[in-house]
């Protein structure tokens, strides 16, 4: 029996990409945990990167275009739903846009070693960060002589509650990030980039995930959690954004989809 190459160098690909994720990004132990904001060594004007996610689609995450300011076949879909007139359309529509989860380079106190790690966060999270950075008297957080070290409270769920909960609070004292010169040299010149993590979908892959979802290639499930809600390789713990499960029975979304991308 011949031996399916192509099947074992996507199964490859999917490994390394997963240790990819394990290893470079970062969330939250239950409890407190310190890290310290650096600058974004492909960025170094702004660390926050902002990064817009389908979720589960067809029991995958795309990342979507708009993060890059370009045309997402799934959200010209979701518009013309939401124009529709019809109210389940709307619904859908709006499931169907992506989700916003932002992401900075951190370094963790006591695991400085291991280098800058991305942490992504949903956007109450960002509020706050923004605010602090926002107010003078605490001015850039990221700076790396007199910056100040962020106390990060994870809490899981607990008894009825179906999501965690994350606390920031700004530590009152400037300090440097580090005096170690190789953490230094991580800092500056060993980041990884984001986009070598969530790689870029183009239109025409992503069309294709949407006429197939569509088309019965996945059943949908009813609206649910992120399925593994504190897992590193998923692109956001608390966002709930699945599709009804009556999607292929709405009566018009085959015209809508055909009107749209198939004249």
């Amino acid at each position: 029996m011949a031996i399916d190459l192509n099947a074992i160098r996507n199964k490859l690909n999917k490994l390394q990409n997963t240790n990819n994720r394990t290893s470079n990004l970062w969330k939250p132990e239950p409890g407190k945990n310190q890290v310290r904001i650096v600058p974004y060594q492909y960025n170094k004007d702004n660390p926050f990167m902002e990064l817009f996610f389908h979720y589960d689609l067809g029991k995958k995450n795309y990342l979507s275009p708009v993060t890059f300011g370009d045309a997402d076949p799934v959200v010209e879909f979701a518009e013309q739903l939401k124009a529709s007139g019809n109210s389940d359309d709307w619904k859908l529509g709006k499931k169907l846009e992506p989700k916003m989860r932002t992401y900075l380079p951190v370094i963790v106190r006591g695991k400085e070693s291991e280098g800058v790690k991305l942490w992504g966060f949903g956007k109450q999270v960002y509020q706050e960060l923004l605010t602090f950075i926002a107010d003078p008297d605490y001015g850039d957080l990221s700076d790396l002589s007199a910056g100040r070290d962020i106390v990060v409270t994870f809490t899981p769920p607990e008894g009825s509650e179906r999501f965690p909960k994350t606390t920031i609070m700004v530590k009152p004292n400037q300090t440097r990030a580090t005096e170690d010169k190789n953490v230094a040299e991580m800092i500056l010149n060993g980041q990884t980039e984001i986009f070598d993590i969530y790689k870029k979908c183009s239109y025409e892959d992503l069309k294709g995930a949407l006429a197939t979802w569509l088309n019965g290639g996945e059943e949908p499930g009813t609206i649910t959690p992120v399925s593994s809600p504190n897992s590193a390789a998923s692109p956001f713990k608390d966002t709930v954004s699945a599709a009804p499960a009556n999607v292929g029975k709405t009566d018009n979304i085959s015209a809508a989809f055909d009107d749209l991308f198939n004249d």
